[in-house]
């Protein structure tokens, strides 16, 4: 069995007009890095740009951010992401989106990023995502013409949750509607609830709060 995973993470640093910082969501990454990682997993990340990923939600009193960031390893891999033309997407047995709002501006129309995506699920791979990361999987679509949501049950950030950060007019599009106009089923539970979705090999949460929690799901799957 393949044990590599390939995260994905945004190469956007500003949200919108608001020139207001942003990028991936460090415990969006290292909330599922950690239950991967003691499994024995190898991380590897790809960005639309490559390079160094911007990061947002820069917080070393959370342990597992700490732990993250202090690892020489994986600091020096998500400072020199892959491009997704670097990428032999049969290495990997998962693809999974990392959150923060950049993902809303570069994920969704990265068609390098969304072949990588269908060819891991269609060897039979495992396809994650949490909060703003399901932005990338707005435009997979599968060898048989259909979206790779349509008619799963999906989660992601919801249209809430993008009003009660005052974010929802700058966003470009809105991330729960979206998924529901490719087909998705989706579900939500309340503001910073954590919420965790698995349908058909794609395992999807709603926000910072469940990134563990996919992390293990991702993990259940994959075992």
């Amino acid at each position: 069995m393949k044990k590599k995973v390939l995260f994905v993470v945004t190469s956007h640093d500003k949200k919108g007009s608001t020139n207001e910082p942003t990028g991936y969501y460090l415990s969006e990454v290292s909330h599922p890095w950690e239950v991967l990682h003691k499994a024995g997993y190898e991380i590897d990340f790809v960005s639309p740009k490559g390079g160094k990923a911007p990061v947002d939600g820069f917080n070393l009193d959370d342990a597992t951010n700490k732990e993250f960031w202090e690892n020489k390893e994986y600091r020096n891999k998500v400072e020199h992401t892959h491009t997704p033309s670097e990428i032999n997407p049969d290495e990997y047995a998962a693809i999974f989106y990392a959150g923060g709002h950049g993902a809303m501006w570069d994920f969704a129309d990265n068609t390098a990023l969304a072949g990588l995506a269908q060819r891991i699920y269609e060897n039979n791979g495992v396809v994650g995502a949490v909060c703003h990361g399901p932005a990338g999987l707005v435009n997979i679509k599968l060898n048989n013409g259909k979206y790779l949501v349509d008619g799963k049950k999906i989660n992601a950030f919801t249209n809430e949750e993008e009003a009660a950060v005052k974010l929802e007019n700058v966003v470009p599009f809105a991330l729960e509607s979206k998924l529901i106009e490719r087909g998705a089923k989706f579900e939500k539970s309340g503001l910073w609830q954590p919420h965790v979705t698995v349908d058909n090999r794609v395992v999807t949460g709603q926000n910072p709060q469940s990134a563990k929690a996919v992390g293990e799901a991702l993990l259940g799957l994959l075992k």
